[in-house]
């Protein structure tokens, strides 16, 4: 077998770096938070509903969820990566959640790294989105990229994430953002598949959220600031000592969660929308439902349980499904579409 170009294997350790930090070191927020913890439920002390058909299915980007979760984008292009992607997957046929992919910018550069990402054959029936970084449309990628990426996976939809501070963080970033938002829009046009905005971490504004709509974008992912730093992460990584200060210095940027999901649904009240960046339970993730998401993505619960075993990772999933159901319960609501009604979530002076 022929010695993989430079470029892959450099993206390759970059991606193990990833998962070794994300797991190992403390990468979190650390002063900012998701802005959850400034709403709560109205407590029902009288459900008058049987717990057990309490539920949870809903319908996003044309298929049935058993519960309104996305094990969100993560991983891939390594054996360790391919190891989690097959559990992530297992998990999600089985609860049938939706779920994405890392970028799949290493599999364009070695094809051979494909089967590191591709679930499909492990999980026929769910939402499954393809990843790319927005930016590589500024470095030599186009729609035949996109739609190779999209082939792979036999997606249902591509996610662009947007990550310009860690670009702009990461040692040899690609930071030229220019001219992306008419790429996108050409992009969108072209392709038959749904297209889903994403940041990585430090949220989507309302204003942006307008612009990423006017380009056609099917769905906006928020992942709003609370969560996983990825200017921390990228700081662990650099060699550079300006890269490790600029890392630390902008550790705590971005819109909180919460907010991304208010100012936006006041804006775009029927987009898609998925509320991620920071979740750690079933209770934040009601939360975002009742603000207006339509499902909730977690990230690093679902690394940490997928990365130690599969009993772990059922255990978590479990345990998200009873809190949430719990929620539901304890407001007196019979579904999700209960949750919405204005006086379920309020928030707090």
């Amino acid at each position: 077998m022929a010695t993989p170009p430079i470029a892959t294997l450099e993206t390759q350790a970059r991606k193990a770096d990833h998962l070794r930090i994300c797991l190992d070191e403390d990468v979190q927020f650390h002063r900012k938070t998701n802005g959850l913890e400034a709403y709560r439920f109205t407590h029902c002390c009288l459900p008058e509903l049987d717990r057990d058909q309490i539920d949870l299915h809903t319908d996003f980007l044309g298929k049935r969820l058993g519960a309104p979760l996305l094990i969100s984008s993560m991983t891939g292009g390594t054996e360790q990566a391919r190891v989690i992607n097959t559990r992530l997957a297992t998990l999600a046929q089985k609860y049938k959640l939706a779920m994405g992919v890392g970028s799949q910018r290493v599999a364009i550069e070695n094809p051979e790294l494909t089967p590191t990402f591709a679930m499909r054959s492990v999980a026929p029936d769910i939402l499954l989105f393809a990843n790319l970084g927005a930016v590589q449309l500024n470095y030599n990628y186009g729609i035949d990229h996109c739609q190779r990426v999209i082939d792979a996976l036999e997606a249902d939809a591509l996610i662009l994430h947007l990550n310009p501070l860690q670009e702009c963080v990461q040692t040899g970033g690609d930071t030229n953002f220019k001219g992306l938002l008419n790429k996108i829009e050409t992009l969108c046009a072209k392709l038959s598949t749904p297209v889903i905005a994403k940041e990585v971490g430090n949220g989507i504004s309302a204003e942006m959220a307008q612009k990423l709509i006017n380009t056609g974008i099917t769905a906006i992912d928020v992942a709003g600031a609370g969560g996983t730093s990825w200017a921390r992460v990228e700081s662990e990584r650099a060699k550079d000592p300006k890269q490790r200060r600029l890392g630390n210095t902008f550790a705590d940027w971005g819109i909180p969660t919460a907010e991304c999901i208010t100012t936006i649904r006041a804006i775009a009240p029927t987009v898609p929308l998925i509320a991620s960046g920071g979740l750690r339970n079933g209770l934040e993730a009601a939360k975002t439902i009742a603000l207006g998401a339509d499902i909730a993505g977690l990230a690093w619960p679902f690394l940490q349980a997928a990365s130690e075993s599969e009993a772990a990772l059922q255990e978590l999933a479990e345990a998200l499904i009873a809190e949430f159901t719990t929620v539901l319960f304890c407001t007196g609501k019979a579904n999700l579409m209960g949750l919405r009604d204005g006086n379920t979530l309020q928030r707090l002076v």
